[in-house]
């Protein structure tokens, strides 16, 4: 629009001849000098410029958005993109329907915490025909540290859609849907990354999930700069295959210990143990998501999966749309169960604080368990 003619703009047509005859033909040109300045160069009054110069810029700016107009075309776009319900009424709604297509949602949390079960429920949800709120299709699963398990997804699927699953064949139906892949080293992931991005057109796929991430990455180099080169290239990938297929793509991270140099860096965010009101339950300080800040930016949604005073809870620790809000969970036999859809609002320090009380299989960044 700058570059648009001063003849084309509608101004006086003695007005737009004075810009011609002074060689100014775009609005650019026009724009680019002061007020002062043109009224010099064009030898007409202060009126007559400030006339002229209001008017071109009505019709070369972009017009004004009012927030409220960005946030309801934000849900539009984020409804007709597509999500898959987790079927957890309070997540879905505070999600705005569960977890989004074509963007990375991340899931946080210490060992034993229910990742894998959340990943679990999940791939069955996406395999489900649509009659039954499924996405009908295929689901590639990354089974890195080998927790899948074939008959834990039966077994969910029998308690949780017992008229699906009970009929003769649906449940090996069901499982054939799921694609598992377990590769052994970062390069074997790396060579298996065309594979996947052929199997997501071919099969109909419309789950990704890579359970875990950080088991990939941890181990194959020292902390530095290599790894960091690594990651950001499979970063990269990773969510050029979430935007090229629009479908969602759920990593899992694990947790690892905090650095003293990383609690120098960002003494803002690190904080001493300190003891609440009631005197019994102590931050974690020490505890964060694994693979740094560059993967941290790079993922839309993040779910961080914790315990906390002898309960689960799964809470939305980032979302461009969403509250952070935390949910108590348990694992049943019909996968993860929200206690209350209501939630609870958190603010300050608790939205990125993970705690891990009374787990004591916390996965470090070097794959050592942290006592």
């Amino acid at each position: 629009m700058a570059n648009k003619l001063i003849s084309e703009i509608g101004l006086p047509k003695s007005i737009a001849n004075i810009f011609a005859a002074r060689n100014i033909n775009t609005a650019k040109e026009a724009l680019s000098l002061t007020e002062f300045e043109l009224m010099e160069l064009l030898d007409v009054g202060m009126a007559d410029v400030t006339s002229a110069v209001a008017h071109i810029s009505a019709v070369v700016s972009p017009p004004y958005q009012t927030a409220l107009f960005l946030m309801e075309q934000r849900l539009q776009n984020e409804q007709f993109a597509g999500h898959l319900p987790t079927r957890l009424k309070g997540l879905d709604d505070v999600l705005f329907g569960g977890i989004p297509f074509g963007v990375l949602t991340e899931l946080v949390g210490p060992a034993g915490i229910g990742k894998t079960q959340f990943c679990l429920k999940i791939s069955l949800l996406a395999s489900l025909p649509a009659s039954y709120g499924g996405l009908d299709g295929h689901v590639i699963y990354i089974d890195v540290e080998s927790k899948f398990s074939s008959r834990r997804i039966i077994e969910i699927g029998a308690t949780s859609f017992p008229e699906i699953f009970h009929k003769k064949g649906m449940a090996q139906e069901m499982a054939g849907r799921i694609l598992v892949l377990r590769p052994t080293s970062l390069s074997e992931f790396t060579e298996s990354l065309q594979q996947i991005k052929v199997l997501l057109l071919q099969q109909e796929v419309k789950l990704l999930v890579i359970d875990s991430m950080a088991a990939l990455i941890s181990g194959e180099y020292d902390q530095g700069a290599p790894r960091q080169h690594s990651l950001g290239w499979h970063i990269s990938f990773v969510k050029s295959l979430a935007e090229f297929s629009r479908i969602p793509v759920v990593v899992t991270n694990q947790v690892r210990s905090q650095s003293r140099d990383e609690i120098c860096q960002h003494s803002f965010q690190a904080h001493k143990n300190v003891e609440t009101q009631e005197g019994t339950e102590k931050y974690d300080s020490h505890v964060v998501a694994a693979l740094g800040i560059h993967w941290a930016h790079s993922v839309t949604i993040r779910l961080v999966l914790e315990a906390k005073s002898g309960h689960r809870y799964i809470k939305v620790a980032k979302s461009p749309i969403s509250p952070p809000m935390a949910f108590p969970f348990i694992i049943a036999s019909s996968g993860i169960a929200l206690l209350d859809d209501d939630g609870i609002e958190l603010r300050g320090q608790e939205i990125n604080t993970i705690h891990c009380q009374g787990l004591d299989d916390i996965i470090n960044f070097d794959g050592k368990k942290m006592k």
